[in-house]
């Protein structure tokens, strides 16, 4: 990975091929506010983000700045209340709609009197596809996730592991465009959070949907994602970006962990989040 060169970039730019309505999300000017008992709060404030189609893009920055709301915009569970969303070219809502787009949290959100298979294909039973073709989806999905043996398990009966792969899976059931990950590893243990960070980027090369996704972790964005996109404290706005130059089919191991060049990109991600150089190890340079 040594010789990989690497693209600090303004804020908002986006990558060149994502203009238009052929980018997966396509933000525009979005400010959002919430009004609370101690007055309005702003937690966006102008972001411009272009995520191309089958992108890898990883939203980090400190805690509040308004990471998992730019989400939840896209996702159509907030309105922006100015500016505007594109995903696919559509609407949020009419993205919802068509299924363009799944979404996995922090929390798994699994439902307990469910088994493994049912809690994949419950986003096909309410889109009313038929019990043959929910068979043959759940069962490719977690063969896809390495869960195949678990089908007729419950939630209780799995690892915390396992039960955020299970999530995944039933985010992958109607076949995404898109893929909205919120900190979905952030409860995890170190090991395992490892081990789900290589799995998540094998589904991603296989199912080629495009991700976004919310880190605190600047090794873990750097690890998985194409382009790591930095917010300011909030208000939320997007300071700046870091393409990795890990190409897709470079395995996401230890190896890569180790390697010099991976180290140099989460030193320059830092740079961007501090606003300042930091040194190769992690203190800023005045």
């Amino acid at each position: 990975m040594s010789e990989l060169t690497t693209t600090s970039t303004p804020a908002g730019t986006g990558p060149a091929d994502g203009a238009g309505s052929s980018a997966a999300v396509s933000a525009r000017g979005v400010t959002k506010t919430f009004k609370t008992r101690q007055g309005v709060v702003e937690a966006l404030s102008n972001v411009d983000l272009e995520v191309a189609a089958g992108e890898f893009v990883a939203l980090l920055g400190p805690s509040g700045c308004g990471k998992s709301t730019l989400m939840r915009v896209v996702a159509d569970l907030e309105r922006p209340t100015s500016g505007s969303i594109e995903v696919f070219g559509k609407s949020p809502a009419r993205a919802r709609r068509d299924q363009d787009y799944g979404i996995a949290f922090q929390q798994a959100g699994l439902l307990p009197w469910r088994t493994v298979a049912r809690n994949v294909a419950l986003p096909l039973e309410l889109h009313g596809l038929s019990r043959p073709e929910r068979k043959e989806r759940v069962e490719y999905l977690l063969d896809l996730v390495g869960l195949s043996d678990f089908a007729g398990h419950h939630p209780d009966q799995l690892s915390g592991g396992m039960q955020q792969r299970v999530a995944i899976a039933r985010a992958l059931a109607e076949q995404p465009r898109l893929l909205l990950m919120d900190e979905p590893f952030g409860a995890l243990d170190e090991m395992t959070r490892e081990r789900m960070q290589a799995e998540l980027a094998r589904l991603s090369v296989e199912t080629g949907a495009a991700v976004v996704f919310v880190t605190h972790s600047i090794p873990e964005g750097v690890f998985l994602a194409d382009r790591v996109v930095v917010m300011s404290p909030r208000p939320g706005r997007i300071v700046g970006e870091v393409v990795t130059g890990i190409a897709r089919d470079v395995p996401r191991d230890d190896a890569l962990r180790q390697d010099p060049a991976f180290f140099a990109r989460v030193t320059e991600v830092r740079e961007v989040l501090h606003g300042s150089p930091v040194s190769s190890d992690g203190r800023e340079l005045r």
